[in-house]
Protein backbone atom coordinates (compact mmCIF):
# COMPACT_ATOMS: atom_id res chain seq x y z
CA UNK A 1 0.00 0.00 0.00
CA UNK A 2 1.40 3.11 -1.17
CA UNK A 3 1.49 6.11 1.36
CA UNK A 4 -0.07 9.49 0.09
CA UNK A 5 0.78 12.64 0.56
CA UNK A 6 -1.15 15.73 0.31
CA UNK A 7 0.38 18.76 0.46
CA UNK A 8 -1.23 21.55 3.45
CA UNK A 9 -2.80 24.85 2.75
CA UNK A 10 -0.89 27.59 3.37
CA UNK A 11 -3.70 30.32 4.78
CA UNK A 12 -0.34 33.28 5.07
CA UNK A 13 -1.36 36.13 3.31
CA UNK A 14 1.02 37.00 0.27
CA UNK A 15 3.59 39.91 0.70
CA UNK A 16 2.87 42.03 -2.11
CA UNK A 17 5.63 43.87 -3.93
CA UNK A 18 5.41 47.40 -3.50
CA UNK A 19 6.88 50.62 -5.99
CA UNK A 20 7.08 53.74 -3.57
CA UNK A 21 7.34 57.07 -5.06
CA UNK A 22 7.60 60.53 -3.76
CA UNK A 23 6.61 63.24 -6.02
CA UNK A 24 8.39 66.28 -5.62
CA UNK A 25 6.51 69.50 -6.20
CA UNK A 26 7.29 73.32 -7.30
CA UNK A 27 8.18 75.04 -3.69
CA UNK A 28 7.06 77.95 -5.23
CA UNK A 29 6.42 80.48 -1.88
CA UNK A 30 8.48 78.45 0.18
CA UNK A 31 12.49 78.87 1.08
CA UNK A 32 14.86 76.25 0.78
CA UNK A 33 15.18 75.82 4.69
CA UNK A 34 11.26 75.41 4.91
CA UNK A 35 11.28 72.52 2.00
CA UNK A 36 10.98 69.14 3.62
CA UNK A 37 14.23 67.13 2.48
CA UNK A 38 12.85 64.69 -0.36
CA UNK A 39 14.86 61.53 1.08
CA UNK A 40 14.01 62.20 4.31
CA UNK A 41 10.23 62.01 2.92
CA UNK A 42 10.87 59.13 0.57
CA UNK A 43 12.36 57.45 3.71
CA UNK A 44 8.84 58.63 5.36
CA UNK A 45 7.14 56.64 2.81
CA UNK A 46 8.98 53.35 3.00
CA UNK A 47 8.51 53.60 6.52
CA UNK A 48 4.69 53.85 6.16
CA UNK A 49 4.91 51.16 3.26
CA UNK A 50 6.68 48.62 5.81
CA UNK A 51 4.13 49.23 8.54
CA UNK A 52 1.41 47.35 6.12
CA UNK A 53 4.20 44.67 5.44
CA UNK A 54 4.74 45.56 1.76
CA UNK A 55 8.10 44.52 0.35
CA UNK A 56 9.12 47.29 -1.12
CA UNK A 57 11.55 46.48 -4.14
CA UNK A 58 11.99 50.02 -5.58
CA UNK A 59 11.80 53.44 -4.50
CA UNK A 60 12.10 56.40 -6.74
CA UNK A 61 12.11 60.54 -6.05
CA UNK A 62 10.30 62.16 -9.15
CA UNK A 63 10.63 65.59 -9.75
CA UNK A 64 7.02 67.25 -10.77
CA UNK A 65 8.06 70.44 -13.42
CA UNK A 66 4.15 70.65 -13.90
CA UNK A 67 0.71 68.49 -12.50
CA UNK A 68 -0.82 66.47 -14.82
CA UNK A 69 -4.58 66.65 -14.25
CA UNK A 70 -5.69 63.46 -15.32
CA UNK A 71 -2.52 61.30 -14.10
CA UNK A 72 -0.38 63.98 -11.74
CA UNK A 73 2.39 62.82 -14.02
CA UNK A 74 3.14 63.25 -18.07
CA UNK A 75 3.29 60.37 -20.19
CA UNK A 76 6.53 60.07 -20.38
CA UNK A 77 7.43 59.87 -16.76
CA UNK A 78 4.02 57.08 -16.47
CA UNK A 79 5.33 54.82 -18.98
CA UNK A 80 8.73 54.78 -17.05
CA UNK A 81 6.29 53.93 -14.21
CA UNK A 82 4.77 51.16 -15.94
CA UNK A 83 7.75 49.72 -17.56
CA UNK A 84 9.26 49.14 -13.99
CA UNK A 85 6.62 47.80 -12.56
CA UNK A 86 5.90 45.49 -15.21
CA UNK A 87 9.80 44.05 -14.64
CA UNK A 88 9.23 43.92 -11.35
CA UNK A 89 6.09 42.58 -10.78
CA UNK A 90 4.95 45.21 -8.65
CA UNK A 91 1.65 44.94 -6.95
CA UNK A 92 1.16 48.13 -5.40
CA UNK A 93 2.14 51.15 -6.41
CA UNK A 94 2.53 53.94 -3.33
CA UNK A 95 2.80 57.67 -4.64
CA UNK A 96 3.95 59.53 -1.45
CA UNK A 97 1.21 62.52 -2.53
CA UNK A 98 -2.56 62.95 -2.43
CA UNK A 99 -4.31 62.14 -5.60
CA UNK A 100 -7.66 63.33 -6.63
CA UNK A 101 -9.91 60.23 -7.47
CA UNK A 102 -9.18 60.49 -11.19
CA UNK A 103 -5.64 60.55 -10.82
CA UNK A 104 -6.12 57.11 -8.59
CA UNK A 105 -8.40 55.95 -11.29
CA UNK A 106 -6.39 56.65 -14.44
CA UNK A 107 -2.71 55.39 -12.71
CA UNK A 108 -4.59 52.19 -11.94
CA UNK A 109 -5.73 51.78 -15.70
CA UNK A 110 -2.24 52.19 -16.74
CA UNK A 111 0.10 50.85 -14.56
CA UNK A 112 -2.18 48.04 -14.17
CA UNK A 113 -1.21 47.70 -10.06
CA UNK A 114 -2.90 48.64 -7.19
CA UNK A 115 -2.22 52.42 -6.65
CA UNK A 116 -2.59 53.72 -3.19
CA UNK A 117 -1.83 57.58 -2.18
CA UNK A 118 -0.19 58.96 1.21
CA UNK A 119 -3.93 59.50 2.82
CA UNK A 120 -5.25 55.74 1.79
CA UNK A 121 -1.75 54.71 3.09
CA UNK A 122 -2.10 56.35 6.99
CA UNK A 123 -6.00 55.72 7.22
CA UNK A 124 -4.62 51.75 6.43
CA UNK A 125 -2.18 51.65 9.21
CA UNK A 126 -4.86 53.55 11.22
CA UNK A 127 -7.55 51.01 10.70
CA UNK A 128 -5.05 47.79 11.31
CA UNK A 129 -3.79 49.56 14.75
CA UNK A 130 -6.88 50.74 16.28
CA UNK A 131 -7.96 48.73 19.27
CA UNK A 132 -10.42 50.51 21.68
CA UNK A 133 -13.99 50.97 20.43
CA UNK A 134 -13.75 54.57 20.06
CA UNK A 135 -10.15 54.25 18.00
CA UNK A 136 -12.21 51.89 15.71
CA UNK A 137 -15.33 54.34 15.33
CA UNK A 138 -13.03 57.39 14.67
CA UNK A 139 -10.85 55.03 12.05
CA UNK A 140 -13.52 54.14 9.92
CA UNK A 141 -15.54 57.45 9.71
CA UNK A 142 -12.29 58.38 8.72
CA UNK A 143 -11.88 55.90 6.34
CA UNK A 144 -16.01 56.81 4.60
CA UNK A 145 -15.09 60.70 4.88
CA UNK A 146 -11.54 59.70 2.41
CA UNK A 147 -13.68 56.78 0.30
CA UNK A 148 -16.76 59.49 -0.55
CA UNK A 149 -15.04 61.29 -2.76
CA UNK A 150 -13.76 58.17 -4.85
CA UNK A 151 -17.71 56.71 -6.00
CA UNK A 152 -16.16 57.20 -9.20
CA UNK A 153 -17.58 55.30 -12.19
CA UNK A 154 -15.12 53.36 -12.39
CA UNK A 155 -17.44 49.88 -13.41
CA UNK A 156 -20.45 50.00 -15.44
CA UNK A 157 -22.71 48.76 -12.78
CA UNK A 158 -22.38 52.12 -10.87
CA UNK A 159 -24.41 53.26 -13.93
CA UNK A 160 -27.42 50.85 -13.75
CA UNK A 161 -30.44 51.97 -12.19
CA UNK A 162 -32.20 50.62 -9.47
CA UNK A 163 -36.40 50.59 -8.56
CA UNK A 164 -37.89 50.30 -4.96
CA UNK A 165 -37.76 52.48 -1.60
CA UNK A 166 -35.67 51.84 1.00
CA UNK A 167 -32.05 50.51 1.48
CA UNK A 168 -32.71 49.10 -2.05
CA UNK A 169 -32.90 52.30 -3.79
CA UNK A 170 -35.38 55.08 -4.41
CA UNK A 171 -36.96 55.08 -8.26
CA UNK A 172 -34.62 55.97 -10.88
CA UNK A 173 -31.60 55.85 -8.49
CA UNK A 174 -28.35 54.55 -10.12
CA UNK A 175 -25.75 52.20 -7.84
CA UNK A 176 -23.39 55.42 -8.03
CA UNK A 177 -26.35 57.18 -5.72
CA UNK A 178 -27.39 54.52 -3.53
CA UNK A 179 -23.53 53.47 -2.81
CA UNK A 180 -23.19 57.49 -1.49
CA UNK A 181 -26.61 57.68 0.23
CA UNK A 182 -25.66 54.75 2.23
CA UNK A 183 -22.10 55.83 2.94
CA UNK A 184 -23.38 59.38 3.94
CA UNK A 185 -26.10 57.53 6.44
CA UNK A 186 -22.84 55.56 7.83
CA UNK A 187 -21.27 58.53 8.57
CA UNK A 188 -24.18 60.28 10.35
CA UNK A 189 -24.49 56.83 12.50
CA UNK A 190 -20.64 57.13 13.36
CA UNK A 191 -20.51 60.83 13.93
CA UNK A 192 -23.64 60.33 16.63
CA UNK A 193 -21.99 57.18 18.52
CA UNK A 194 -18.45 59.51 18.48
CA UNK A 195 -20.58 62.13 20.07
CA UNK A 196 -21.71 59.66 22.43
CA UNK A 197 -18.20 59.03 23.40
CA UNK A 198 -16.91 62.69 23.23
CA UNK A 199 -19.84 62.91 26.33
CA UNK A 200 -18.50 59.89 28.30
CA UNK A 201 -15.17 61.50 27.78
CA UNK A 202 -15.96 64.62 29.17
CA UNK A 203 -17.78 63.45 31.88
CA UNK A 204 -14.48 61.61 32.90
CA UNK A 205 -12.55 64.84 32.38
CA UNK A 206 -15.24 67.02 34.73
CA UNK A 207 -14.42 63.89 37.46
CA UNK A 208 -10.41 64.19 37.08
CA UNK A 209 -11.45 68.11 37.35
CA UNK A 210 -13.20 67.55 41.12
CA UNK A 211 -9.36 65.46 41.95
CA UNK A 212 -7.10 68.85 41.96
CA UNK A 213 -4.17 66.48 39.88
CA UNK A 214 -2.90 68.77 36.60
CA UNK A 215 -3.25 67.18 33.34
CA UNK A 216 0.13 66.96 31.03
CA UNK A 217 -0.07 65.97 27.41
CA UNK A 218 2.52 64.63 25.01
CA UNK A 219 2.70 65.56 21.14
CA UNK A 220 5.04 65.29 18.63
CA UNK A 221 6.00 63.84 15.30
CA UNK A 222 4.92 59.98 14.92
CA UNK A 223 8.27 58.38 16.30
CA UNK A 224 9.86 60.81 18.01
CA UNK A 225 9.44 58.90 21.14
CA UNK A 226 6.55 59.52 23.05
CA UNK A 227 5.12 56.32 24.30
CA UNK A 228 8.96 55.87 25.15
CA UNK A 229 9.15 58.70 27.41
CA UNK A 230 5.70 58.07 28.13
CA UNK A 231 6.75 54.61 30.10
CA UNK A 232 9.98 56.18 31.57
CA UNK A 233 8.20 59.43 33.12
CA UNK A 234 4.86 56.95 34.82
CA UNK A 235 6.83 53.28 34.81
CA UNK A 236 4.08 51.89 32.62
CA UNK A 237 4.45 49.08 29.73
CA UNK A 238 2.71 51.01 26.50
CA UNK A 239 3.60 50.02 23.53
CA UNK A 240 6.94 51.11 22.44
CA UNK A 241 8.36 50.42 18.96
CA UNK A 242 11.00 51.82 16.32
CA UNK A 243 7.49 52.01 13.93
CA UNK A 244 5.73 54.49 12.38
CA UNK A 245 2.34 55.48 14.75
CA UNK A 246 2.62 52.42 17.18
CA UNK A 247 0.40 54.19 19.21
CA UNK A 248 -3.03 54.93 18.19
CA UNK A 249 -5.33 55.11 21.16
CA UNK A 250 -4.76 57.66 24.14
CA UNK A 251 -3.16 55.98 27.08
CA UNK A 252 -3.23 58.03 30.74
CA UNK A 253 -1.55 57.39 33.62
CA UNK A 254 -0.80 58.89 36.93
CA UNK A 255 3.08 60.25 37.66
CA UNK A 256 4.65 61.70 40.29
CA UNK A 257 5.95 65.05 40.10
CA UNK A 258 9.38 65.20 42.02
CA UNK A 259 8.10 67.63 44.86
CA UNK A 260 5.31 65.17 45.82
CA UNK A 261 2.39 66.22 43.80
CA UNK A 262 0.57 63.86 41.49
CA UNK A 263 -0.29 65.16 37.66
CA UNK A 264 -1.79 63.13 34.92
CA UNK A 265 0.19 62.26 32.10
CA UNK A 266 -1.15 61.36 28.04
CA UNK A 267 0.38 60.09 25.55
CA UNK A 268 -1.77 61.10 22.31
CA UNK A 269 -1.29 59.66 18.85
CA UNK A 270 1.58 60.42 16.91
CA UNK A 271 1.29 63.63 13.96
CA UNK A 272 2.91 63.64 10.13
CA UNK A 273 3.76 65.56 7.74
CA UNK A 274 0.65 65.91 5.27
CA UNK A 275 -1.90 64.80 8.42
CA UNK A 276 -4.95 63.96 6.40
CA UNK A 277 -7.99 66.18 7.40
CA UNK A 278 -10.49 63.53 7.86
CA UNK A 279 -8.17 62.07 10.66
CA UNK A 280 -7.75 65.38 12.27
CA UNK A 281 -11.39 65.40 11.87
CA UNK A 282 -11.96 62.37 13.13
CA UNK A 283 -9.65 62.00 15.90
CA UNK A 284 -10.69 65.31 17.26
CA UNK A 285 -12.49 63.23 20.32
CA UNK A 286 -9.16 62.06 21.09
CA UNK A 287 -6.96 65.19 20.51
CA UNK A 288 -9.64 66.97 23.61
CA UNK A 289 -7.07 65.42 25.42
CA UNK A 290 -4.43 67.99 24.50
CA UNK A 291 -6.36 70.73 23.94
CA UNK A 292 -7.56 70.94 27.37
CA UNK A 293 -4.04 69.88 28.93
CA UNK A 294 -2.53 72.24 31.75
CA UNK A 295 0.84 71.84 29.92
CA UNK A 296 1.73 70.27 26.35
CA UNK A 297 5.01 68.76 26.17
CA UNK A 298 6.43 68.83 22.24
CA UNK A 299 8.40 65.67 22.33
CA UNK A 300 11.04 65.97 19.24
CA UNK A 301 13.69 63.67 17.49
CA UNK A 302 16.77 65.58 17.72
CA UNK A 303 18.80 62.99 16.21
CA UNK A 304 16.71 63.25 13.05
CA UNK A 305 17.92 64.99 10.32
CA UNK A 306 14.61 66.57 9.98
CA UNK A 307 13.79 67.39 12.86
CA UNK A 308 13.20 71.14 12.17
CA UNK A 309 10.92 70.12 9.53
CA UNK A 310 8.56 67.77 11.32
CA UNK A 311 8.45 70.08 14.57
CA UNK A 312 6.90 72.41 11.59
CA UNK A 313 4.18 70.20 10.49
CA UNK A 314 3.35 69.42 14.27
CA UNK A 315 2.57 73.02 15.06
CA UNK A 316 0.72 72.91 12.09
CA UNK A 317 -1.42 70.64 13.48
CA UNK A 318 -1.49 72.19 16.93
CA UNK A 319 -2.48 75.48 15.55
CA UNK A 320 -5.47 73.96 13.82
CA UNK A 321 -6.56 72.84 17.00
CA UNK A 322 -6.26 76.17 18.66
CA UNK A 323 -3.42 74.75 20.71
CA UNK A 324 -0.88 77.38 20.71
CA UNK A 325 0.75 79.94 23.02
CA UNK A 326 -1.10 82.57 21.34
CA UNK A 327 -4.51 80.53 22.53
CA UNK A 328 -3.17 81.03 26.05
CA UNK A 329 -1.67 77.27 26.27
CA UNK A 330 1.98 76.13 27.98
CA UNK A 331 3.98 74.27 25.51
CA UNK A 332 7.51 73.58 26.42
CA UNK A 333 9.63 71.65 23.60
CA UNK A 334 11.45 68.05 24.37
CA UNK A 335 14.08 67.04 22.75
CA UNK A 336 14.66 63.89 22.92
CA UNK A 337 16.97 61.15 21.79
CA UNK A 338 20.01 63.13 22.99
CA UNK A 339 21.72 59.79 23.67
CA UNK A 340 21.77 59.01 19.32
CA UNK A 341 24.12 62.41 19.60
CA UNK A 342 27.32 62.90 20.54
CA UNK A 343 30.57 65.01 20.64
CA UNK A 344 30.63 68.82 19.22
CA UNK A 345 27.14 68.33 17.64
CA UNK A 346 25.72 67.18 21.38
CA UNK A 347 27.44 70.69 22.54
CA UNK A 348 25.85 72.50 20.16
CA UNK A 349 22.58 71.02 20.52
CA UNK A 350 22.66 71.55 24.86
CA UNK A 351 23.40 75.54 24.16
CA UNK A 352 20.75 75.86 21.35
CA UNK A 353 18.40 74.03 24.18
CA UNK A 354 19.33 76.34 26.78
CA UNK A 355 18.82 79.40 24.74
CA UNK A 356 15.74 78.33 23.30
CA UNK A 357 14.41 77.09 26.68
CA UNK A 358 13.37 73.35 25.89
CA UNK A 359 13.87 70.46 27.72
CA UNK A 360 16.57 68.19 26.32
CA UNK A 361 16.40 63.74 27.36
CA UNK A 362 16.80 60.77 26.09
CA UNK A 363 13.66 58.78 26.73
CA UNK A 364 15.75 55.40 26.99
CA UNK A 365 18.54 56.08 28.97
CA UNK A 366 16.57 58.92 31.65
CA UNK A 367 18.87 61.75 31.17
CA UNK A 368 17.06 64.84 31.71
CA UNK A 369 13.64 63.33 32.83
CA UNK A 370 14.18 64.22 36.50
CA UNK A 371 14.87 68.23 35.49
CA UNK A 372 11.91 67.61 32.85
CA UNK A 373 9.57 66.77 35.70
CA UNK A 374 10.91 69.88 37.42
CA UNK A 375 9.94 72.34 35.05
CA UNK A 376 6.63 70.65 34.14
CA UNK A 377 5.81 71.07 38.11
CA UNK A 378 7.34 74.80 37.78
CA UNK A 379 4.92 75.20 34.94
CA UNK A 380 1.36 74.50 36.50
CA UNK A 381 2.23 75.94 40.07
CA UNK A 382 0.19 78.64 39.92
CA UNK A 383 -1.57 78.15 43.00
CA UNK A 384 -0.76 81.14 45.68
CA UNK A 385 0.74 80.03 49.11
CA UNK A 386 -1.09 79.85 52.16
CA UNK A 387 -0.25 79.88 55.87
CA UNK A 388 -1.68 76.51 57.84
CA UNK A 389 -1.81 77.03 61.56
CA UNK A 390 -2.68 73.33 63.18
CA UNK A 391 -3.80 72.51 66.85
CA UNK A 392 -2.02 69.50 68.28
CA UNK A 393 -5.58 67.44 67.66
CA UNK A 394 -6.07 68.34 64.21
CA UNK A 395 -4.29 65.30 62.31
CA UNK A 396 -7.11 64.79 60.46
CA UNK A 397 -6.87 68.46 58.92
CA UNK A 398 -2.78 67.83 58.29
CA UNK A 399 -3.43 64.32 56.70
CA UNK A 400 -6.08 66.21 54.31
CA UNK A 401 -3.67 68.85 53.38
CA UNK A 402 -0.66 66.55 52.87
CA UNK A 403 -2.95 64.66 50.52
CA UNK A 404 -4.88 67.39 48.18
CA UNK A 405 -2.01 69.95 48.50
CA UNK A 406 2.00 70.52 48.32
CA UNK A 407 3.84 71.47 51.51
CA UNK A 408 6.12 73.24 51.43
CA UNK A 409 7.50 74.32 54.82
CA UNK A 410 6.55 73.02 58.15
CA UNK A 411 7.38 74.27 61.43
CA UNK A 412 6.70 72.61 65.01
CA UNK A 413 5.23 75.16 67.44
CA UNK A 414 4.72 75.11 71.48
CA UNK A 415 2.19 72.79 72.89
CA UNK A 416 2.51 70.42 69.51
CA UNK A 417 0.84 72.49 67.39
CA UNK A 418 1.82 72.89 63.65
CA UNK A 419 2.49 75.69 61.21
CA UNK A 420 2.22 75.01 57.54
CA UNK A 421 3.22 76.63 54.18
CA UNK A 422 1.27 75.23 51.61
CA UNK A 423 -0.04 74.96 48.04
CA UNK A 424 -3.63 74.03 47.43
CA UNK A 425 -5.48 75.58 44.38
CA UNK A 426 -8.62 77.50 44.42
CA UNK A 427 -11.28 73.96 44.88
CA UNK A 428 -8.93 72.31 47.33
CA UNK A 429 -8.52 75.43 49.37
CA UNK A 430 -13.07 75.94 49.41
CA UNK A 431 -13.38 72.47 50.26
CA UNK A 432 -10.83 72.71 52.94
CA UNK A 433 -12.53 75.46 54.79
CA UNK A 434 -15.84 73.98 54.61
CA UNK A 435 -14.22 70.71 56.19
CA UNK A 436 -12.51 72.50 58.41
CA UNK A 437 -14.23 75.66 59.58
CA UNK A 438 -12.30 76.18 63.03
CA UNK A 439 -8.33 75.78 61.23
CA UNK A 440 -6.83 79.44 60.58
CA UNK A 441 -5.77 79.68 57.04
CA UNK A 442 -4.11 83.22 55.58
CA UNK A 443 -3.03 83.92 52.08
CA UNK A 444 0.72 84.85 52.04
CA UNK A 445 3.32 85.83 49.74
CA UNK A 446 5.41 83.29 47.73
Amino acid sequence: MTKSTSKSIDHATPVLKAFVIHPVRPTRGQSALEARDPVARLEEAVGLALALDLNVVETMIAPLRLVTPATLFGKGKIEEFAALCEVEKIDVAVFDDQLTPVQQRNLERTLNVKVVDRTGLILEIFARRARTREGKLQVELARLDYERSRLVRTWTHLERQRGGTGNTGGPGETQIELDRRLIRDNILKLKRELDEVRRTRTLHRSQRKKVPYPTVALVGYTNAGKSTLFNRLTHATVVAQDMLFATLDPTLRNVKLPDGRPAILSDTVGFISDLPHELVEAFRATLEEVQEADVVLHVRDVANPDTDAQARDVQAVLAELKVTTEDGKTILEVWNKIDLVDGEAREILDGQARRLGASAVSAVTGEGCVELLKRVGALIDDTPPVAVRLAAGDGEALAWIYRNGRVESRDEEAEGGVRLIARLDAQALGRFERQFPNVWVMATEG
